[in-house]
């Protein structure tokens, strides 16, 4: 359903990772022309295992089973019955791909700006460490850093209370510590953001809501989507499930008309 004003909720499940590939794709395509003739926007691609929840697991990594059983061995007459404690199999780690979108500076191939998709593995442990380890490096060689955080659940990068709570949330962070933040909720449409560049260079605007449209537009997400469910988890409040409500049905209506 293309006429969500920002993010998709039912994107946060196992269309993620698709997601997350074709939007990395998009932003480097929406960026090469901006950066030229001195910089060029590459993608960068990691490998990082997840081991979340088992729940999440399902959601995320259909092909992923947990598997129980258990074995009945005797049966009184008053129907007290006794199991053998259940068997549980754990599914291994899964590894996920992860991919960045590097802006360089084309004579010396100096690293001057990351976008950061934030994934599931990013924002859980033992993830989350790794990359708040991989934040630090890159703030500490005096890269720009740009984090898009399209996931409602799991921990957030920056932790501080003067922060907005918020479904999605998108910084900028600039070399100089200068940061800035958009906190925005399911009804938000995304913003156009700023890509920092080296000065005196000025900075070149990303459009969110255009990288996501055409993302939706190629993709053909309507075709897996099961709209009459509910969305991956967290739950949503009785206000959001009547807004989502809205849209699905003005969505069936306009699809109807075509």
């Amino acid at each position: 359903m293309r006429h969500f004003p920002g993010m998709n909720p039912y994107l946060e499940g196992y269309l993620f990772a698709d997601l997350h590939s074709a939007l990395a794709s998009r932003i480097r395509a929406l960026l090469t022309p901006l950066l030229r003739p001195r910089y060029a926007a590459r993608l960068e691609v990691s490998v990082m295992q997840d081991a979340g929840p088992t729940e999440d697991l399902g959601i995320l990594y259909p092909d992923v089973e947990v598997v129980t059983t258990s074995v009945r061995t005797s049966e009184t007459r008053d129907a007290d019955i006794n199991f053998t404690p259940a068997t549980l199999t754990l599914p291994p780690p899964v590894q996920v791909r992860i991919p960045t979108v590097e802006v360089r500076e084309v004579k010396a191939n100096r690293l001057v700006t990351c976008i950061e998709i934030l994934s599931y593995a990013n924002k859980r442990q033992p993830g989350f460490d790794q990359y708040l380890q991989k934040r630090q490096r890159l703030l500490q060689a005096g890269v720009h850093l740009v984090e898009i955080d399209l996931i409602r659940r799991g921990n957030r990068p920056i932790a501080d209370a003067q922060i907005p709570t918020s479904h999605y949330r998108i910084t900028v962070t600039r070399a100089n510590d200068r940061v800035a933040v958009w906190t925005l909720q399911l009804p938000d449409t995304l913003p156009t953001i700023p890509i920092p560049l080296l000065p005196p260079d000025p900075e070149v605007p990303l459009n969110l809501a255009q990288a996501i449209a055409q993302v939706y537009a190629e993709a053909d997400y309507d075709l897996t989507i099961d709209y009459t469910r509910q969305p991956p988890p967290p739950l949503l409040s009785d206000a959001e499930q009547q807004w989502l409500k809205t849209v699905i049905e003005a969505g069936i209506a306009l699809n109807n008309q075509d």
